[in-house]
């Protein structure tokens, strides 16, 4: 009798695309307690120590368990007080809407060899892995337990996953722990507390616009997150333009006019610009000091990461991070493209990359790219200096034809696939001229590019590299009297309100939030009320404090993990890039935790950007889940308590901002 392997994944998706590959498509199906999640029973050869086992495949949907403070902290917001919470019980428990998945998998457990889990791998994953283990071990407490590790759906990829499974990364689980306990803690005491005390101030603090009752959250990844928008929105504001001269020099030869620019670039004094240009005049000549030809290139971009993914989707594909994450959510799903949570930008060598280029031949957009690169154009990509030795960057793992995609898939779909094929190919080509003349005593110089081999340009429309003005021939120690000098004047240009691809960018420099979590706080302090966004370069509404655009009020949309992977916020999915505004709200919060002056400031990336270093050293051995914890804590109370005593400037700003309307 073969023995029986009890087999879980993330989500249902997932479960029954692993049960398609291992059964070869021969499986039965059986209810569970939740309509959602199904059981797939198959046979299948695990190769040794196991053999052909009968395999029972099925998922749990996401977090099974909830992190909780006990009833007594729960049940009223002022008693006990908020900074209570910092030491305050905590239990970890599976909610009543998940029992049935929890018994599902510890009544299956029960008769078992061993535990395969097939969670996401990531550390959210590893995390939920933990959980699933624990329910499975209530139901049969001698059970083996292993993971599966893989990074796409692809059937051999699935099949060599189930016959090498590994260990669960406890430093992981730990970690994750950790971090879920320290948001709850931290969130819920400063919450509570901003609620309870800027609500009687009335007015829009008190109600929000729909008429429900205001709560004024706070979470360590969207604080900063707001941070960086109202800096932003702070610089724009208080930026004061400066007068710059400069002096432009053009020669026409060949019919065609050189325009030798100033290697001075710009200078702020009038005067001293009028004493250079004057000489320049009177010399009337200018010599010729160098003259470069050489070859020069465009760089193919590097392998595909979520960061780039999210910030490209805001600049190219008329979506928001949020949405773009849903979408290739569902691409990984159904089996298209690898998993897109990533942060390498680097593949690894024994990857058959050949074979996934031979897959896009059959397109008739970029086949023919495909195809040349099969005949022999193929060229290894760009090594990148991240790698999360979890997943491969992103890329197309399967072909799909435009039909079965819906329209948002299509364009996530199409910009993966022109992306993994531009780094499969060769950087584009051209020859690179410089010259530059002496005049008077200032350096002028010009530069001209002729593109000779577009390459991976063909294939990625999102980057473009086009010839210069041709540059006419110069020689060495020749001397000319240029056609025309002139002295100009420009002004400064202040800094742009930031749009996603900019705040992505911060995020990501600053240690805020991961690869896969970015998207989420930008959708949270939208629906905070705390931001807004607009077409970039759009005027008007920025002294209102209105939610973001298109935003669903009410119960959260189902989300894969309680929230990781959910419903994507409309704003800004219709058009073209989308700039950041704080409202009045978020402004007020922000410009009163600054006047606070703490010794490290909550709208600033320091404090969350060091706890999520500690968290990276817990995964990797160097630190302790229980000292990380305790020294968050009492950095975060530290702060707490300076905030309850520098109150009444958190109280002037908001009536400064939000109900004397005398701020954005």
């Amino acid at each position: 009798m073969p023995g029986k392997i009890l087999c879980v994944a993330e989500k249902n998706s997932i479960s029954k695309a692993v049960a398609e590959h291992l059964s070869g498509g021969h499986f039965q199906t059986g209810n569970t307690g939740n309509q959602y999640i199904k059981n797939y029973t198959f046979t299948f050869d695990f190769g040794p120590p196991w053999g052909v086992c009968n395999v029972l495949m099925t998922s749990v949907s996401g977090h099974l368990t909830t992190t909780k403070f006990t009833d007594e902290y729960e049940r009223d917001w002022s008693h006990p007080p908020p900074d209570a919470l910092f030491d305050a019980p905590v239990r970890v428990k599976v909610e009543e809407d998940k029992k049935p998945i929890s018994d599902n998998i510890s009544n299956n457990a029960r008769g078992s060899r061993a535990l395969f889990i097939w969670t996401d791998c990531d550390r959210e994953g590893e995390h939920i892995g933990g959980e699933v283990r624990s329910e499975a071990l209530r139901g049969n407490p001698n059970l083996e337990v292993r993971r599966a590790k893989f990074s796409n759906i692809e059937r051999t990829h699935i099949i060599h996953a189930a016959k090498h499974p590994v260990n669960l990364d406890d430093r992981q689980i730990h970690a994750v722990a950790v971090r879920i306990e320290l948001d709850l803690r931290i969130g819920f005491a400063f919450t509570r507390y901003l609620t309870n005390s800027l609500r009687p101030l009335g007015g829009p603090l008190s109600v929000r616009p729909d008429g429900g009752r205001r709560v004024i959250s706070f979470g360590l990844c969207q604080f900063p997150t707001l941070g960086f928008v109202v800096d932003r929105y702070f610089r724009v504001q208080n930026f004061k333009p400066e007068p710059f001269w400069s002096v432009e020099v053009t020669h026409k030869r060949d019919d065609i006019n050189v325009i030798f620019n100033w290697k001075r670039n710009r200078l702020f004094d009038r005067a001293v610009v009028v004493i250079l240009f004057e000489r320049c005049i009177t010399a009337k000549t200018a010599k010729v000091i160098k003259v470069q030809e050489k070859p020069t290139s465009k760089w193919k971009p590097l392998p595909l990461t979520t960061v780039e993914l999210q910030k490209n989707a805001s600049r190219f594909l008329r979506m928001n991070s949020h949405e773009a994450m849903a979408v290739a959510e569902g691409l990984y799903q159904k089996g298209f493209i690898s998993y897109p949570r990533t942060e390498t930008d680097r593949f690894d060598p024994g990857m058959d990359l050949r074979a996934l280029v031979e897959k896009q031949t059959q397109d008739n957009r970029w086949g023919g790219f495909a195809q040349n690169l099969v005949n022999g154009s193929f060229k290894q990509p760009r090594q990148g200096s991240h790698d999360d030795k979890a997943h491969p960057p992103i890329h197309p793992v399967a072909y799909c034809a435009p039909a079965n995609l819906n329209d948002q898939e299509k364009r996530v779909y199409e910009f993966i696939t022109r992306r993994f094929l531009a780094c499969c190919s060769d950087d584009a080509k051209g020859q690179a001229t410089d010259i530059d003349i002496l005049y008077g005593d200032e350096v002028f110089s010009a530069h001209g590019v002729v593109v000779l081999a577009r390459n991976y340009l063909d294939v990625y429309p999102y980057e473009n590299w086009t010839n210069s003005t041709t540059l006419p021939k110069f020689t060495i120690g020749e001397v000319f009297e240029p056609t025309e000098a002139m002295m100009t004047e420009g002004k400064t240009s202040g800094p742009s309100f930031l749009t996603e691809p900019d705040l992505i960018a911060l995020m990501d420099a600053n240690g805020i939030g991961t690869d896969a979590t970015m998207a989420e706080h930008i959708n949270t302090i939208k629906t905070r009320d705390y931001v807004f966004t607009r077409p970039k370069g759009g005027g008007g509404g920025n002294h209102a404090p209105i939610p973001a655009r298109g935003v669903r009020r009410g119960r959260a949309a189902r989300a894969g993990r309680g929230g990781r992977g959910g419903g994507a916020a409309r704003g800004g999915g219709g058009g073209g890039v989308e700039e950041f505004i704080p409202s009045t709200l978020g402004v007020a919060l922000v410009d009163g935790y600054d006047k606070m002056e703490h010794e490290i400031s909550l709208s600033k990336p320091f404090l969350r950007k060091e706890m999520e270093l500690r968290m990276k050293d817990i995964c990797e051995g160097r630190l302790a889940g229980d000292a990380m914890l305790r020294e968050s804590l009492r950095q975060y109370k530290r702060v707490f308590e300076q905030s309850k005593e520098r109150l009444d400037l958190l109280k002037a700003s908001c009536r400064r901002y939000v109900l004397n309307a005398g701020g954005p």
